[in-house]
């Protein structure tokens, strides 16, 4: 009996510890007390039928979470901490992102340019951190750092940029007429070879620093056809040029406005071979005198025009008697494009237009015939001996036969 009574005494000291978290746990299963226990549900259950504890069954009602997968308060708690702080590092983000991309507004206000990019980047990198600010404005890191490694470089360009301008404006104040590549051919006729610029580069500095040649282009209608005249071939077939000069001329008649309401009116004979002036003749009419006097002139400066053709369009002052005369005597073999074909005679008409253009410029007319006279004498200096023609590779006309002709074609203008 003291034998029996020590077992049982030793069963409920062994047993009541075991069982105690089921029992005193209200709503507890015996798979949730196990798992924590670290023991299987069967041994559980063995220890709390030994005990005389009875098995709470769960109600098919119950909400309860599944045993399996449970957080604990701790777990919970940690789970919740890291999405606060995930949350916490999201919000900052999106808040650089939003104060990055409000202080990139200005530089994007006139084009959103690469460069323009790399350049905010940089300014910034006292406020932000290079990966926000690159991923701002969708940049990579590595090209930003490429552009940044570059800095001396362009700065060494852009002084020298800004030298080339200074020299443009200078040969440009001279005659504002001048585009890209007469510019290109000045500058370069007044440096040694080493230091010749590209025209494509002057074209570029031109157009940042805002240096454009004058353009303005007219169109007026001088030409009065005389269809009962004799009919004359077009020799030229709208070819413009000649494998040497006093072969192939052109010409034609323009007239220059005056403030009073009148205009004078100017004739020239234009060599096809360097687009030099050879001939012209200002009057205060258009009668056959004008365009006779004009070949004249020529003649005197070429020394003779005789086997040269001479093409015009059909006005009346060309297609008349005495102007065909004139013609024959001076050996000159005459021809003529389409009627009211402009194009027919578009070398004439380029040079008509280019007159009126560079010394006119923004004034509609010229004060009075003796400034008249006298501007257009000196242009036509200056377009014959110094003017750059693309013609004439970028040299003057009177340059260019020189260099084909030096000992037979006189030099003045």
């Amino acid at each position: 009996m003291a034998l029996l009574h020590q077992h049982r005494h030793a069963a409920t000291t062994y047993t009541t510890p075991r069982d105690a978290p089921y029992r005193d746990t209200a709503g507890a299963t015996i798979t949730q007390i196990a798992d924590e226990l670290g023991i299987t549900g069967v041994t559980l259950s063995a220890w709390c039928k030994a005990a005389g504890v009875a098995i709470r069954h769960r109600n098919p009602s119950a909400t309860t979470a599944p045993a399996r997968g449970v957080e604990t308060p701790d777990q919970e708690l940690a789970r919740l901490r890291a999405e606060n702080k995930a949350l916490r590092a999201t919000e900052a983000r999106l808040s650089t992102e939003r104060d990055i991309l409000r202080s990139a507004a200005k530089y994007f206000a006139g084009g959103d340019e690469l460069v323009s990019r790399f350049q905010f980047v940089a300014d910034h990198l006292h406020a932000f951190e290079v990966k926000w600010l690159c991923a701002g404005v969708e940049v990579a890191r590595s090209s930003f750092y490429a552009w940044l490694a570059g800095a001396e470089g362009r700065a060494a360009r852009k002084a020298a940029d800004e030298a080339l301008a200074a020299r443009i404006r200078m040969v440009h104040d001279e005659d504002n007429t001048y585009g890209a590549p007469r510019i290109t051919a000045e500058l370069n006729d007044s440096v040694p070879d080493g230091e010749r610029v590209n025209h494509k580069r002057v074209a570029r500095v031109m157009r940042d620093a805002g240096i454009a040649g004058y353009r303005r282009r007219r169109r007026v209608k001088t030409t009065t056809p005389d269809p009962a005249k004799q009919k004359v071939p077009d020799l030229l077939k709208r070819d413009f040029t000649a494998p040497a000069p006093n072969e192939k001329y052109v010409g034609d008649i323009t007239y220059l406005p005056l403030a009073t309401g009148s205009n004078l009116y100017m004739a020239t004979v234009i060599d096809c071979f360097s687009g030099r002036v050879a001939g012209w003749a200002i009057a205060e009419h258009m009668r056959t005198e004008l365009v006779e006097d004009a070949l004249k002139a020529a003649d005197a400066l070429r020394g003779s025009l005789a086997g040269a053709v001479f093409h015009s369009d059909h006005g009346s002052q060309y297609t008349s008697t005495d102007f065909a005369s004139l013609c024959e005597k001076l050996g000159v073999t005459q021809s003529m494009g389409g009627v009211g074909s402009s194009a027919d005679n578009a070398l004439a008409e380029s040079f008509n237009a280019s007159l009126k253009r560079e010394v006119l410029q923004d004034r509609s007319h010229w004060p009075d015939s003796a400034t008249c006279r006298r501007q257009v004498f000196r242009w036509l200096v200056r377009y014959n001996l110094r003017r750059r023609h693309s013609r004439c590779r970028y040299s003057s006309p009177v340059s260019y036969e020189r260099s084909h002709a030096p000992a037979t074609l006189p030099e003045a203008a």
